[in-house]
């Protein structure tokens, strides 16, 4: 999942981020307004997170701008009125702060899955399984210890249902814009998601198209 942070207070902003990646989502984190429009408008992506009292494009503004991605919108005002005016900017969710962030990434995850389309909530393979809402990944009934970013592809290469799935995808879907287009991530990425779901192996590497289940 692709997740764009909007928040203009940097240590938070920060720390979301770094939250979101741990549980296996691309994330790019702006500072404002004006980078968050600058950035929809090039990247696709799942889920904004967005405070709605940011500088130089008022998160309001932002929000009825956006018409891809789902929006989560972040305040400090929490009343029904302010709730109820952000839903109808266009917001899919309204969090307001202060927040748990075991919350933050729920209402992340239940919103971004309206945005991509419908896939079995238990993903399977022969003796492969993957559970996307308990982030869990067995194979013959034993449970893999995974990184998120090797959870990530897999869940991405099981969602995809036997498509071919392109390096620059997966570097788009599961990493974030720091990541370099020349790098050989996801290729180290995929011999060691091999490695760990051992044999026979189940990834297939498509000549100059990409991977699949």
């Amino acid at each position: 999942m692709r997740v764009l942070v909007v928040e203009d207070q940097v240590e938070l902003a920060d720390s979301i981020g770094r939250v979101l990646r741990r549980e296996g989502m691309a994330v790019d984190v702006v500072y404002d307004g004006g980078q968050a429009l600058e950035h929809t408008g090039v990247t696709g992506y799942d889920v904004v997170v967005l405070d709605r009292d940011i500088p130089v494009v008022h998160g309001d503004d932002v929000c009825r701008e956006l018409t891809g991605p789902r929006v989560l919108m972040l305040t400090a005002s929490g009343t029904l009125a302010d709730r109820v005016e952000g839903l109808n900017l266009g917001a899919d969710d309204y969090l307001p702060k202060p927040f748990a962030y075991a919350e933050l990434v729920a209402r992340v995850r239940a919103i971004g899955r309206r945005s991509q389309p419908a896939v079995p909530t238990l993903l399977t393979h022969r003796d492969l399984e993957l559970d996307p809402a308990k982030r869990v990944a067995t194979r013959g009934g034993v449970r893999l210890v995974l990184t998120p970013k090797e959870f990530a592809v897999l869940e991405h290469l099981l969602a995809a249902q036997h498509r071919v799935v392109s390096a620059e995808e997966l570097l788009d879907r599961v990493w974030d814009e720091a990541a370099d287009p020349f790098t050989t991530t996801v290729k180290a990425t995929i011999n060691r998601l091999r490695g760990k779901l051992g044999a026979p192996p189940l990834i297939e590497t498509v000549p100059r198209s990409g991977y699949r289940i």
